[in-house]
């Protein structure tokens, strides 16, 4: 009893000890949408210059095998799954300053939206879908991309809902981005 007792005392400050440091450690990075007295705002990019920035966002819905037929064969009551979900992304893309608070509204470019019905291991049955966003300006569009896929997404479940709804909407990212100060960045996660 003695041991449990000084292993759940020991085990107690090492858990306080470790959250203090990742406190610590979140302390030394600034959350930009936060002011000093802890409010949220909107941030100032005036100062920055305009360049030339792309986003790639990807997700996937995964479905039984019934619900990736009926797609596969243009069969969904509501009508073409994956035409209406292309549409649905770039309007998302389009919308993301009415969704996100805190986001720019910015003149894109382009937005692409591009969906593939595969069946394979591990994720089974599934649309994977892909956004492109890009814009010059003085923000980043990774927001852009994202609210794309996920307009996508839900456009799927959607259409599909009738038919299952056991859909899972998964596996929504950043993929890479390019221009603005902190240069070009891709994901090292492979999927």
């Amino acid at each position: 009893m003695a041991s449990l007792s000084r292993f759940n005392s020991l085990s107690s400050r090492l858990h306080r000890s470790a959250r203090a440091f990742s406190t610590a450690a979140c302390l030394n990075r600034t959350l930009t949408h936060v002011d000093s007295a802890g409010n949220a705002h909107m941030v100032d990019v005036s100062h920055k210059a305009p360049t030339l920035r792309t986003a790639v966002a990807r997700g996937y819905v995964q479905m039984n095998q019934e619900t990736f037929g009926l797609i596969k064969q243009d069969r969904i009551k509501k009508g073409n799954v994956l035409s209406v979900a292309q549409i649905a992304g770039i309007q998302g893309a389009k919308s993301c300053p009415q969704l996100v608070p805190l986001c720019h509204p910015i003149s894109l470019t382009k937005v692409s939206v591009s969906l593939e019905l595969l069946d394979d291991a591990p994720l089974g049955h599934r649309v994977e879908i892909e956004s492109q966003a890009r814009c010059k300006g003085e923000t980043g569009v990774e927001m852009e991309a994202l609210c794309a896929v996920s307009a996508a997404a839900l456009t799927i479940f959607d259409m599909c809902k009738a038919v299952s709804k056991e859909m899972r909407i998964g596996g929504i990212c950043v993929k890479e981005k390019s221009g603005g100060k902190s240069g070009d960045w891709c994901s090292s996660k492979v999927e």
